[in-house]
C-alpha cells in the first residue's frame, strides 16, 4: 500500500513538473516549419525521459551533487545548486527573448525565425530538459526509495505529457494571450529555480496555484470574448435569416 501511494504521489509530482517541459517545448517547436514541429515536440519529450532515466540510472552521482563544493561569503553552493543557477538565468532570457520576438518581431527581428534551427531547437530542449529532470529526480529520492518505483512513475508520467503536448500545443499557439501567459510562466520559473539554486526557497504550491490560477482568469477571458464575436452573427441572423456566409455568396 505504502509503494501504491509512493507511486501516486510521485507520478503527480512528475506530472505537474512535466508540464513546465510541454509549455518550454511547445514554445520553442513553433519557431520551426509546420512539417517539423510535431517531431521536434515529440522528440523533446523523448528526451526528457532518457534523461530523466539516465540521471535515475546514476542516483548515486545525482545524490552527491547535493554535497557543498565551495562557499562565497558563507553561503555554501553545490552541483546541484549550479544547474539550478544556470538553468534558472537560461530560462530568464530565453522567456525574454521570446517575449520581445512575439511583441516586437514585426519590426524588430522577424527575419530571426530564419535562422532557427531543428538541431538548435533540440539543443535548446535538452538543456532544459537535464534540469528540470535533475530537479525531479532529486525530489523523487526524497519520496521513495524504491528505484523500480520512480522509474515507472516517471515513464508513466512521459506518456501522458506526450498524449497531451499536442492539444495543449495547438491550443498554447491558437490563442496569443495563451502565449504570452505561457512564456510569463517560463520567466516565473526562471525565478524559481534561479532563488533555489540560491537557497532561497519559495514552495512550489504557490507558484503553481499563481499559475493556475492566472490560467482559469484567462480561459474565462477567452469565453467572454467568444460571447461577444457571436452576439453579432446572431443578430445578423435573426433579422435577416441568413447567416453572414450566405449573404457574402
Amino acid at each position: 500500500m505504502e509503494l501504491i501511494i509512493g507511486f501516486l504521489g510521485l507520478l503527480a509530482l512528475e506530472i505537474v513538473l512535466g508540464i513546465d517541459n510541454i509549455v518550454f517545448i511547445s514554445v520553442l517547436s513553433a519557431k520551426l516549419p509546420l512539417d517539423q514541429r510535431d517531431r521536434a515536440r515529440k522528440l523533446g519529450i523523448g528526451l526528457a525521459l532518457i534523461s530523466r532515466l539516465a540521471l535515475l540510472g546514476a542516483i548515486s552521482w545525482v545524490v552527491r551533487l547535493t554535497e557543498p563544493l565551495f562557499a562565497v561569503a558563507g553561503r555554501e553552493f553545490s552541483g546541484q545548486d549550479l544547474v539550478l543557477i544556470f538553468g534558472g538565468l537560461f530560462l530568464l532570457a530565453k522567456s525574454t527573448y521570446e517575449i520581445h520576438d512575439s511583441l516586437e518581431g514585426e519590426e524588430g527581428h522577424a527575419n530571426g525565425r530564419t535562422g532557427v534551427t531543428f538541431g538548435g531547437v533540440l539543443v535548446q530542449i535538452m538543456l532544459l530538459d537535464v534540469v528540470f529532470s535533475l530537479d525531479s529526480i532529486i525530489t523523487a529520492v526524497g519520496m521513495v526509495s524504491e528505484v523500480w518505483v520512480m522509474a515507472a512513475a516517471i515513464v508513466v508520467s512521459v506518456i501522458i505529457m506526450l498524449v497531451a503536448s499536442g492539444p495543449i500545443s495547438a491550443f498554447v499557439h491558437r490563442h496569443p494571450s495563451i502565449k504570452m501567459l505561457a512564456l510569463s510562466f517560463l520567466l516565473l520559473i526562471g525565478l524559481t529555480l534561479l532563488l533555489d539554486g540560491f537557497h532561497l526557497k519559495i514552495p512550489k504550491g504557490y507558484i503553481y496555484f499563481a499559475m493556475g490560477f492566472s490560467l482559469l482568469v484567462e480561459i474565462l477571458n477567452l469565453r467572454v470574448r467568444a460571447k461577444r464575436r457571436a452576439k453579432p452573427v446572431e443578430l445578423h441572423e435573426r433579422v435577416t435569416g441568413e447567416s453572414p456566409e450566405g449573404q457574402d455568396d
